[in-house]
C-alpha cells in the first residue's frame, strides 16, 4: 500500500513539473512575440545637440549692505522692494557716543596743539629742549590723528546704498544693535539688480567637454508654467565644484590612496537675456545648452545603434531580408537620432528591436479588470 502512495506521489510531482515547464517556455515564447523588430531608413536630417543642466538663478549685481561701527539703528527709511539710487540714506545708526568720542578728540586736539606752539616758542627763544618740542609735536599729530578716525567712524552712522537696484528681503528693525567690524558684521540689508540676472549652472564630467563660451541656451522655471527663457554661458569654472583635485594633489605623495564613485560637476554660468524682470533670485532653472547644431546629417534612430567592445554597430537589413553587422563612426546625439559620419549610405535599411507594452496591463493595472 505504502509503495502504491509513493509511487502515486512521484507521478503527481512529474505531472507538476512537466506543467510548469510548460507554462514557463510558453511565457519565454511570449517575451519573444512581444520583441517585435522594426525597419527604419537611414535618412537626411537637422540635428541639433543639447547639454541638460539644473542651476540657480542669481542676480548679476548684488550687494550686502554692512555697518562698519557698532551702534543701535536709529531709522530705517526703505523697505523690502523698495528702488534705491546709488548714495541715496537707506539706515541711519545711533551716534550719540560717537560724537562724545569725536568731542573729546577735537578737545585733545586743541590742547595739544596749544602745548605744541607753547614749546615751539621756548625751543626758538632758547628755553628748552629739541627732544621737548619733538614729543609735543607728536601728542599734537597723535592727537589729529584720533580726531580723523572718530569723525570717520561717525560718518558711518549715516548709511548709503554702494548701488542703485532693489531691497531684496526685510532689512533689519529699528532698535536692533548692528555689530561693526571687519569679523561678522551685521547685515542691515540686501541691494540687487534684478533687470540682469545670472544662472549658476552644474554640469556633469560626462557632458562638460561640449559647451563652450558663447553658446546659446534656453531654460524654463516652475513659476512661469509654458514659457520659455533665453541665455548665452559667459563663463565655465577650470575646477570641479568639490574642489576634489586638491585633495587628490595633498595625498599624491601618500602610500595610501581612496577612490569616490560620487559624479563630478564643473559650475557653468549663464547671463540671462533681458526678462522684463520676471525672474526672482533662487529660482531653479532646466536648462538645455545647444552645445552643436548641424544641417543635413546622415542620421538613424539612437535605437538602432547597437555597441560593444569593438565600437558602435548597426544591423543592416539587406535586399534579400537577411541582416548584415556593421561598424559605423558616430558624431553628435538629437534627442532622438544620432549622427553617422562613417558606414552607411543614404537609403540603407535597419533593424530594430523595441519591446512592446502590454496595453490591457498598462490600462487596467496588475490584477485590473
Amino acid at each position: 500500500m505504502k509503495k502504491k502512495l509513493i509511487a502515486g506521489s512521484l507521478a503527481v510531482l512529474l505531472i507538476a513539473a512537466g506543467a510548469y515547464y510548460g507554462w514557463t517556455s510558453y511565457q519565454e515564447e511570449q517575451k519573444k512575440s512581444e520583441m517585435p523588430t522594426n525597419t527604419v531608413e537611414v535618412m537626411r536630417k537637422n540635428l541639433t545637440s543639447t547639454v541638460s543642466a539644473t542651476g540657480t538663478i542669481i542676480p548679476l549685481d548684488s550687494v550686502k549692505v554692512s555697518s562698519k561701527v557698532t551702534a543701535r539703528i536709529m531709522n530705517v527709511y526703505v523697505k523690502e522692494n523698495d528702488t534705491v539710487e546709488a548714495g541715496q540714506t537707506v539706515v541711519v545708526l545711533d551716534g550719540t557716543n560717537l560724537k562724545a568720542q569725536r568731542d573729546r578728540a577735537q578737545f585733545q586736539v586743541t590742547n595739544t596743539k596749544s602745548k605744541y606752539e607753547r614749546q615751539r616758542y621756548l625751543y626758538e627763544v632758547g628755553a628748552d629742549t629739541k627732544a621737548a618740542l619733538e614729543d609735543a609735536q607728536y601728542n599734537y599729530d597723535s592727537a589729529q590723528s584720533t580726531l580723523t578716525e572718530r569723525e570717520s567712524d561717525l560718518a558711518e552712522t549715516v548709511i548709503t546704498a554702494p548701488m542703485s537696484g532693489i531691497v531684496v528681503g526685510s532689512p533689519m528693525t529699528v532698535g536692533t544693535m548692528a555689530l561693526g567690524g571687519d569679523q561678522n558684521p551685521s547685515t542691515l540689508l540686501y541691494i540687487a539688480d534684478l533687470s540682469k540676472m545670472q544662472i549658476v549652472a552644474q554640469v556633469d564630467e560626462t557632458d562638460i567637454g561640449g559647451v563652450e563660451v558663447g553658446q546659446k541656451a534656453t531654460f524654463t522655471v516652475d513659476g512661469y508654467t509654458g514659457k520659455s527663457f533665453t541665455a548665452t554661458v559667459s563663463k565655465i569654472s577650470q575646477t570641479d565644484t568639490t574642489n576634489s583635485w586638491r585633495s587628490v594633489v595633498e595625498t599624491s605623495s601618500s602610500s595610501t590612496s581612496s577612490s569616490s564613485a560620487s559624479v563630478i560637476y564643473y559650475y557653468v554660468t549663464l547671463d540671462v537675456d533681458p526678462t522684463d524682470m520676471k525672474l526672482l533670485p533662487a529660482m531653479t532653472a532646466r536648462i538645455e545648452i545647444f552645445t552643436a547644431d548641424i544641417d543635413d546629417a546622415l542620421a538613424v534612430p539612437i535605437a538602432a545603434l547597437k555597441s560593444d567592445k569593438n565600437g558602435n554597430y548597426v544591423m543592416v537589413v539587406k535586399a534579400d531580408g537577411t541582416e548584415e553587422r556593421r561598424q559605423v563612426e558616430t558624431g553628435i546625439y538629437s534627442d532622438e537620432y544620432v549622427q553617422i559620419l562613417d558606414g552607411l549610405q543614404e537609403g540603407e535599411k535597419l533593424s530594430v528591436t523595441y519591446s512592446v507594452t502590454n496595453k490591457s496591463a498598462d490600462r487596467h493595472g496588475p490584477g485590473g479588470m
